[in-house]
């Protein structure tokens, strides 16, 4: 019997993960992932349970219990709080340093899930590992999921084709709603539990309120990129991000304004108005490449963002971890910081993180 170990976070996507490897005949351990330390300045008390003053992550791990006891398997409890800091929260804090706008999942993925997570499971003696997340392997190679509005390989990205040749995504060829019908019927405590939100493993919280524990506030004008003018007072840059609309605070105006860039030198947010010619680029250079296959491709199409439309895509290969990805037909926000994960049809090959924008062959100066 092949001998599994499933990362159980205490939603329902792993849960029902659990339940169907165990229904396949497979020997199942499930295994929770401590990897934020709630007790650091005091954050879990602005978003307590409410029932019974537990934090969100204790509560995530009872009911991580309650499922494995209920599917009659092992759990165990591993502490990844070190590891995370140093490979995830530092990227997530330096990249917002820069003015970036990071996307830490993907590097949880990478260097959490993937890596730790699977070194833990060969001590156990397993085969395989095996998570909640929307995808599939197919011949060794990473396929979208079923469920085109859950697909998670975007976040997969960054995973390379070791890493994937061990791994099991029982989900793949199911539906969320599939996923919470087999969570009921089987009397899962997840089955109808909220999806879980915010930064990876961090959960949800005020998120100004949470940086500012690590990060100085450091306010600055915002500007008008036609005019040149100052029309208000950002909180600070990394609070936002290209294309964002919502949180700009700004009284009086009734133009619907945009953030278009930033500069972090002057600390100023550049924003803009009426039409969105400032948020259209053409190319974009991106670095920390990772394909985990063999294809090297000249054309393919890309996601800038989880959840976008795919975007036909040319790749010049400039140096072994740069390339430069270009879309004649314009893209609107994509951002510094950001993934660029590129596809063939339905499989995910790889990509990389987006380092500078262009247009014209030219570097936006507002980017």
């Amino acid at each position: 019997m092949k001998k599994v170990v499933v990362g159980i976070s205490g939603g329902v996507d792993s849960s029902v993960a659990a339940l169907l490897l165990k229904q396949q005949g497979y020997e199942v351990i499930g295994l929770f992932m401590r990897n934020w330390d709630t007790s650091l300045n005091g954050d879990y008390l602005g978003n307590p349970d409410l029932n019974n003053n537990i934090c969100p992550q204790e509560q995530d791990y009872n009911d991580a219990k309650e499922v494995c006891n209920k599917i009659g398997i092992p759990l165990y409890r591993v502490d990844f709080v070190k590891e995370y800091w140093d490979y995830v929260f530092t990227y997530f804090l330096d990249e917002l340093k820069k003015g970036r706008t990071p996307n830490p999942d993907i590097m949880c993925n990478k260097y959490i899930k993937f890596d730790m997570f699977a070194n833990k499971a060969k001590e156990l003696g397993c085969d395989y590992i095996a998570t909640g997340h929307y995808a599939k392997i197919e011949n060794g190679q990473l396929m979208r999921s079923k469920d085109s509005n859950k697909d998670q390989t975007y976040f997969l990205s960054q995973v390379s084709k070791d890493q994937l040749s061990n791994v099991l995504f029982p989900l793949g060829d199911l539906e969320k709603t599939e996923v919470r019908k087999i969570a009921s019927e089987y009397g899962l405590i997840t089955a109808s539990k909220k999806d879980s939100t915010g930064i990876c493993f961090i959960g949800e919280r005020n998120f100004s309120k949470f940086l500012q524990n690590y990060l100085p506030n450091k306010s600055g004008k915002i500007v008008d990129i036609y005019s040149n003018e100052e029309i208000g007072t950002h909180t600070g840059l990394m609070y936002y991000t290209i294309g964002q609309r919502r949180g700009l605070n700004i009284g009086g105006n009734k133009d619907r304004l945009f953030v278009v860039g930033k500069d972090l030198n002057k600390n100023i947010l550049y924003v803009a108005h009426g039409h969105e010619e400032y948020l259209i680029s053409d190319s974009c250079i991106i670095d920390t490449i990772n394909f985990n296959c063999e294809d090297r491709p000249t054309k393919c199409s890309a996601k800038f963002r989880y959840r976008q439309p795919d975007n036909d895509v040319e790749l010049e290969y400039l140096t072994d971890d740069t390339i430069l990805v270009k879309y004649p037909q314009g893209v609107k926000s994509v951002t510094p910081g950001q993934a660029c994960v590129l596809y063939d049809n339905q499989r995910c090959i790889g990509g990389g993180i987006i380092k500078e924008v262009r247009k014209n062959n030219e570097k936006l100066w507002y980017l």
